[in-house]
């Protein structure tokens, strides 16, 4: 693509472009009936990200290897991006996870099936899930939802997936979002402490929720009113009594006359 590698010899690394490439510098008169599909004499727009430069390793272009080459290629950008991440470096560890996911972009897996889909996806989902712990370091939770749904989208019952999902949605504040990731990860990990600890950290800030939301209303309409003890009338007390003794003499009367 002579096109799109000028456009790129032009940007600096961590650069976001459109390029727009013309068909002559496209795929030509004839255009491209495999993947992707291109009709003849189209001019083509890319969404171009410059991830960073690096010294070719390989010793060959990424279009020119065999499928384990670029699978192996991948991998060792991994690890390499794992070594990064446990000295903390995880700007640059990130970095690596996505040249590894660089050399499995979409139009090289759609053209696997079989043994070779299943080594790619091998190496391509870990680097998607360690991007996602990257992500969750620098708080960065909403990507880190992103690079989980990656994998999901391939393994929806993958844990490590749906805890790192969950763990993100919890730092949003999407407790009931969280709290269904680390279910689905107890079905499958039934004794995994992590997933219990979430849990209840999860209970416990619902329940300080509540509570502070209790004494919001409480501010809000105050305390009910006690009930004021009532005042004796000690004037209606003595009329009270002194009825009751006419209405007892009047009876006494009445039943010495029967």
């Amino acid at each position: 693509m002579t096109g799109l590698a000028i456009g790129l010899s032009s940007m600096k690394s961590g650069e976001r472009a459109l390029l727009h490439v013309g068909w002559e510098l496209g795929y030509g008169k004839e255009g491209s009936f495999s993947f992707p599909n291109v009709p003849p004499m189209a001019d083509i727009i890319y969404e171009a990200e410059l991830i960073g430069f690096d010294e070719t390793k390989e010793g060959k272009a990424r279009g020119d290897m065999t499928v384990e080459e670029r699978i192996g290629v991948a991998d060792r950008r991994k690890m390499d991006g794992n070594a990064l991440f446990k000295e903390e470096k995880l700007e640059e560890a990130m970095q690596q996870y996505e040249m590894a996911i660089a050399y499995m972009g979409d139009d090289f897996m759609f053209q696997l099936f079989g043994k070779y889909r299943d080594m790619a996806l091998a190496v391509k989902n870990p680097c998607h899930l360690n991007m996602a712990a990257c992500l969750i370091k620098l708080k960065r939770h909403e990507e880190a939802i992103m690079q989980c749904n990656v994998v999901l989208a391939e393994d929806e019952n993958n844990v490590k997936a749906l805890f790192r999902r969950g763990k993100a949605r919890a730092e949003l504040g999407q407790t009931d979002a969280a709290r269904e990731d680390y279910l689905k990860v107890r079905k499958f990990a039934p004794e995994d402490k992590a997933v219990a600890r979430e849990l209840r950290l999860l209970a416990e800030h619902d329940k300080a929720l509540y509570q502070k939301q209790k004494e919001i209303y409480k501010g809000i309409f105050g305390p009910r009113p006690e009930p004021k003890p009532k005042r004796t009338n000690w004037l209606v007390l003595f009329w009270q009594w002194l009825l009751s003794l006419f209405y007892r003499l009047f009876r006494h009367g009445r039943y010495k006359e029967d």
